[in-house]
């Protein structure tokens, strides 16, 4: 494959680009391609992706409706293929993640830790969840300090909050 795929969609919470390689999402960012386009490239660059890239919103339809219905509250799951390049170290922390914080809930550093077997392991969670290629796809913004204190998300913690927000708000929805 010579060439990644780039999309950009509008959301609550600003323009995101995505990054797909043959139909498998590989990379979300907040912002536009413009805004995100030196990092984007650095990022294949240390993956030993392709650094071409070719415009098309034919590969993200699934996944533009998957995040509009998220928005939306209509949807709690992603079920879209994805690939994702980091660590084993962060592999095992994102595949972790992705099945224990369930909409609308969260966990602590910690608690995910010790879900890895690595109760030591906490800074390096934050590290990992710092790297998460495929944010709210892969909910790093569930993950929270210990003492429930909202701390760091790579789109800044005013979309942490929103997503969190808005997740809490729709499951009290649900329960009415």
């Amino acid at each position: 494959m010579k060439q990644l795929t780039v999309c950009e969609t509008d959301s609550p919470i600003g323009k995101l680009t995505m990054v797909a390689k043959g139909e498998k999402l590989i990379l979300i960012k907040f912002g536009t391609w413009q805004e995100n386009k030196e990092i984007i490239t650095h990022w294949c660059r240390k993956h030993k992706l392709p650094q071409k890239f070719d415009f098309d919103d034919n590969p993200f339809e699934l996944i533009k409706t998957q995040l509009q219905n998220y928005f939306l509250g209509n949807s709690h799951t992603f079920t879209i293929d994805y690939e994702l390049h980091g660590t084993p170290f962060q592999l095992k922390v994102w595949n972790k993640l992705a099945e224990f914080a369930k909409y609308g809930e969260t966990r602590s550093y910690q608690d995910l830790a010790i879900a890895i077997d690595s109760p030591k392991a906490v800074r390096a969670i934050g590290g990992a969840m710092n790297k998460n290629p495929i944010s709210i796809i892969i909910p790093c913004h569930r993950v929270i300090g210990k003492n429930k204190q909202l701390v760091g998300y790579g789109g800044g913690l005013d979309k942490k909050t929103y997503l969190l927000n808005l997740e809490k708000e729709i499951n009290h929805m649900r329960r009415e």
